[in-house]
């Protein structure tokens, strides 16, 4: 008697859970956005707007090396104007998007900072580096970005690890050239900031390609 009793309220007991589902979440929490590390958050952010907003910025903005050369010797800030892009406030230094080729005169490209130096106007001396990377220097590709703003983000600390995530992100996207390129000709698209018009561009290419 006393084991039917016993039965019948376990069995009381187990109903209920008949009607209950266990629905398994999507991601574990380890792996949710809150849980993530800014640096995989940044890099995330890099890989989100890449395609949809950033190669169009570049696409919109790029001017030709040689050209841009001309209107910063004539004028920097009527040069910044016209193909300039810059966070907000006049202190910020100017960046620029360029297109253009030229002939490699030195490349160190076994190394994590691989970098080409290319002469653009034919006198034999480099005009310009071309950061392979993957380390890569600089926040130009991060600043030239219009719909990218400060305020968006936590602190300087997160913002400066944007940059690295979108410079990490275009050495993805790079066809990364090999073996002796020295002598060859090399075009290219890509970002820089000019600091001064004196100093030679570090420029951080979104596009390269080293021609036979």
């Amino acid at each position: 008697m006393h084991a039917m009793k016993l039965s019948a309220a376990l069995l009381a007991l187990l109903l209920p859970l008949g009607g209950c589902k266990l629905v398994p979440t999507d991601k574990p929490a380890a792996e949710t956005a809150e849980a993530r590390t800014d640096e995989a958050r940044m890099a995330a952010y890099a890989d989100e707007n890449w395609s949809e907003k950033v190669l169009p910025v570049i696409a919109e903005h790029t001017v030709d090396y040689a050209k841009l050369r001309q209107a910063l010797a004539a004028s920097v800030e009527s040069a910044g104007d016209e193909y300039g892009l810059r966070p907000e406030g006049e202190a910020n230094p100017w960046n620029f998007v360029v297109s253009g080729e030229g002939q490699v005169t030195e490349a160190k490209l076994d190394s994590r900072a691989a970098k080409m130096q290319v002469d653009m106007n034919g006198d034999g001396k480099p005009d310009v580096t071309l950061q392979i990377g993957p380390i890569i220097r600089g926040t130009a590709l991060r600043d030239a970005m219009p719909f990218i703003v400060f305020t968006d983000f936590r602190d300087q600390i997160e913002f400066a690890k944007l940059a690295r995530a979108m410079n990490e992100k275009a050495h993805a996207e790079l066809d990364v050239p090999e073996g002796d390129v020295v002598g060859k000709t090399v075009a290219f698209t890509g970002v820089f900031t000019l600091r001064s018009v004196d100093e030679q561009p570090e420029i951080v290419p979104t596009a390269i390609e080293v021609k036979p």
